[in-house]
């Protein structure tokens, strides 16, 4: 079985070919992320037009490297949502076109399920249920899967995502975009006990997170050693920020972890890139005697090989999707779990 995925939800454009589910034949990223970093964030207009010059190119790098041809694929897997309304339907549309044309199944699939069943795609496929943590630019939330294609929402961000939080400390220290990879280099050369950032936990055992509060509290601090023209401790502002955050994503996966008791813990999303939370995660997990599985290397930011292994599963029980199909900027898991 073979499924071409397509993913734009947000700056990269990626296409990619998956056999049974897991074995990726291709995954092929154009990224535009360094015609946004003047901008500081993710302009909208300038992503679509990147979408719409690279889509066909980045297909046909994805089948070539795939060694097949479009006669070949058995259904074709499009990101629906959640992402840039405009970006989205750039994708929807050729996924489309394709479909109709050869006759397949069209698969619309969410973003956010498919950045934890990447975790699924590796060598040594997790045992389930499975508490998910979800941490990128756009989303935080933390799920339950008692099978791969149930997805039980436990907790999300109320206001700023973690990647959010990231970006906009990197702004307010003029460290520039995207922020969590300048952020994670400048932390290993400072000091998380000289400053200490709040962590906002919520309501008791609450699985919600919210990041705007850590953010204002790195603003007021740096606009008062302004103020004091005293000097700005980059390094240390993002080692005690970064451990503040990491803590809280910590915590809460602990929490959900001793209330769901899973088998294994499924990570997904560009933000867990970051090594230190990594590491964090599995010792905490490995406290629970619980098992951690991460994307597969290249997998952690948007890419088209976890739509189209997502897509395979949804084949596999004929989830197909209309026509009538369109982008959903908004989509999140609807079932929220108490």
């Amino acid at each position: 079985m073979l499924i071409l995925g397509i993913e734009t939800s947000c700056d990269e454009t990626s296409a990619a070919v998956v056999s049974n589910c897991s074995d990726i034949l291709s995954n092929v990223i154009s990224s535009s992320l360094h015609l946004h970093k003047r901008y500081g964030g993710v302009v909208p207009e300038i992503a679509c037009r990147h979408h719409t010059e690279l889509i066909n190119i980045v297909l046909e790098k994805a089948l070539k490297k795939a060694k097949v041809s479009l006669e070949d694929i058995d259904a074709v897997a499009v990101t629906q949502g959640p992402g840039l309304v405009g970006a989205l339907l750039i994708g929807i549309s050729l996924a489309k076109a394709l479909s109709y044309s050869l006759k397949i199944p069209l698969i619309g699939i969410n973003h956010l399920h498919a950045h934890l069943y990447s975790a699924m795609m590796g060598p040594e496929p997790p045992e389930l249920p499975a508490v998910g943590l979800i941490v990128s630019g756009g989303h935080t939330s933390l799920v339950y899967l008692e099978k791969p294609e149930t997805v039980q929402l436990l907790g999300q961000t109320r206001d700023d995502a973690c990647g959010e939080a990231f970006d906009k400390v990197a702004k307010i220290l003029d460290l520039g975009f995207p922020g969590g990879p300048i952020i994670e280099k400048k932390a290993k050369r400072g000091s998380s006990a000289r400053i200490r950032f709040p962590r906002s936990y919520l309501e008791k055992d609450s699985l919600d997170f919210s990041f705007s509060g850590i953010k204002t509290a790195v603003l007021y601090h740096t606009q008062r050693l302004k103020a004091q023209k005293k000097r700005i401790p980059v390094s240390d502002i993002c080692a005690s920020f970064q451990e503040a955050v990491i803590d809280v994503l910590v915590d809460k996966t602990r929490t959900a972890i001793i209330k769901k008791r899973p088998r294994s813990l499924l990570i997904g999303g560009g933000v867990t890139a970051n090594k230190t939370l990594r590491d964090r995660l599995l010792k905490m997990a490995r406290s629970k005697k619980t098992d951690v599985f991460f994307p597969p290397t290249g997998m952690y930011m948007d890419n088209a090989a976890m739509v189209a292994g997502l897509g395979c599963l949804l084949f596999s029980n004929k989830a197909f999707s209309e026509y009538t199909m369109s982008a959903e900027p908004g989509l999140n898991f609807c079932n929220k779990q108490t």
